[in-house]
Parts: structure tokens; sequence; C-alpha cells
């Protein structure tokens, strides 16, 4: 039977291309899951199946079974506290990508979704987008955001997916991989995916003006191979307005952290949480600088199972 990878997934049917570039609609056929999984979603965009080719317009194919993953990238489950929901699978990288207004991307919102790419190995950068339409306050706020995370160690990248600003340095980022991209409803994630290959013209809306947030245009998970010299291809998903972590637990969120992961082997105990343990390294790295306080009080946050919308949060 031929193979093929997922390109979207709604619920109960998906669309697979086969490794001779054609795409079938299919349905899952029994009980497809990972062993020891809870998740909302057995199969998701990015994965690799085996399936029975589309018939016609009438009898749908069917994916058979369902192949290990490489990495996937998951969140809490909305409805199901206790189950995860699988964003993608198999990804060569992951773009978080957040503007510093209309609509503004918290630090705690960037660290979570940071700290889960952490946990599943995949690699994250940074893009900030609509720098051209800031005022100075915002301005300062931009260079603080990019001073935070190229000291943790990420990649920062700035765009102006309108204007086109930027747009070389992310095509060169994709070329030849399998990239997902995520943020607030609102931020330009459509946008910068036409801007990068016009002839997929995705849907895009602006930014409610009344509430300031963004306005959902994408509704489900979606893999475009892009027009590239090397085979490349981009998961647009769908606005996250909280990223809640699963799978996780206290004594490991710190490790998650490049920055406090670096530092942590100076630590006097060797289970330190970096709260209020005397001889702390990490807590001695907020102090001198090496630490950015966002960073750690997103720390703290998760340590106390505080969700970035929580009404008892304030960045």
């Amino acid at each position: 039977m031929p193979e093929g990878v997922v390109m979207r997934s709604t619920g109960s049917r998906y669309v697979v291309r086969g490794d001779d570039g054609r795409t079938h609609e299919c349905v899952a056929r029994g009980q497809l899951r990972i062993k020891g999984w809870k998740s909302t979603n057995p199969v998701a965009v990015g994965d690799r199946v085996t399936f029975e080719p589309q018939r016609d317009a009438e009898h749908p194919g069917s994916i058979t079974d369902l192949h290990d993953r490489r990495n996937y990238l998951v969140r809490r489950s909305v409805n199901l506290s206790h189950h995860k929901h699988v964003i993608a699978a198999n990804l060569d990288q992951a773009l978080i990508m957040v503007t510093i207004a209309r609509p503004r991307t918290s630090f705690g919102f960037i660290d979570r979704f940071l700290v889960t790419a952490e946990t599943y190995q995949v690699p994250a950068v940074v893009v900030v987008n609509k720098i051209d339409d800031l005022d100075e306050d915002e301005q300062e706020g931009l260079f603080d955001l990019v001073d935070t995370y190229q000291q943790a160690g990420y990649q920062v990248l700035m765009t102006s997916a309108l204007q086109g600003k930027g747009i070389s340095e992310v095509k060169d980022l994709l070329a030849g991989k399998v990239t997902l991209v995520a943020g607030h409803s609102g931020v330009g994630k459509s946008t910068l995916i036409n801007a990068i290959d016009p002839t997929l013209d995705l849907f895009t809306l602006e930014v409610s003006e009344a509430s300031g947030k963004g306005v959902h245009t994408t509704t489900n998970a979606e893999m475009y191979e892009l027009n590239s010299d090397k085979p490349t291809f981009i998961i647009d998903t769908p606005g996250i307005k909280g990223f809640g972590l699963v799978d996780l637990e206290e004594q490991h969120i710190g490790d998650q952290f490049p920055e406090m992961f670096k530092l942590k082997g100076a630590c006097r105990f060797n289970d330190c949480l970096h709260k209020d343990e005397p001889g702390c390294a990490v807590r001695e790295g907020l102090e001198n600088g090496e630490v950015a306080a966002s960073r750690y009080r997103s720390y703290l946050d998760m340590l106390a199972g505080i969700d970035e919308e929580s009404p008892y949060r304030v960045d």
C-alpha cells in the first residue's frame, strides 16, 4: 500500500499527499492510536501514514496505519484537561510568530510555546511581525523582547509581512524543511505565508479595531508545499489564545529554559527548583542579568500552574 503525509485534518477527514505527489481525501480506519496516548486527535498534520488511495469523489481513501513520529508539538486540550491535542508531527522547526501590539503577545505565551518546543525537541525561532507599525514606547518593547530571547539563546527575526520586510530571511530559513508557524490570531501568520509564496493566496482578515485582537482565519492546521528549489513545507495553524503545558513535571520545567539549564549545574542542591533555595545559581543569574526577569516570572508561573491568560498573571 502507498505511503504519504497528512496535509490537512478536519477531525473526521484527512487530506493525504502520497509520495508520488498526488493528494487523496481519506478517513481513518479503526482505532489509529499510538499506544499509551491520550490525545483528542489520533492523526495529525505531518503524520506519516499508510493509506488506501481514494477511488473517486464519492469514495474516500482510508488511512490504515500511523507511523511512529520523529517528534511533535502538543498543547493541553481545551475541553479535556488530561488529554493533549497534537498540533503537528515530524517537524524540522517551529516559528512562534509574535507582535508587540495589535494584538499584543505576552511573554508568558511565548515562553510556554518555547518550553513545549524544547520538551519535544523541536527547534524554535521567534519571528516578530508588524515592526513597521510601532510608536516610541512600542519600539522600546520590541528591543526588550528581541534582547530577552536572543540572550536566552533563540534566533529572532523581525518582519513586516504586509510591507515585505524580512521575508527573504524567513524564506531562507524555511528552505528544504518542514516548518510549523504558530501564534495568536491576528499576528500575520497567513499574511507571512502569502508573502513567501503568493501563489497560495491564503485568506486573511485585519485585526478587529474594537477588541484589538485577531480574527480567526485559519480553522484547521494545514500543510502547504511552497514554491522552492528544495522540497519545502509550511504548516499554518489556527490562532492559539493560550498554551497549556502537558507531560511536564515541575522539576523538569527549568531544564526547558536554555539559559537556566546552563546555570543549574552550579546550584548548591541537585534538586533545586530555583525558588528560595540557598546557593541557587539561577537566582544569582537573575540578579546579574544572565536570566531575564520576564523569563523567570514565566518559570514561576508554570511552577504554580498559572496560565498566561489567568487573571492572576500580570506582565
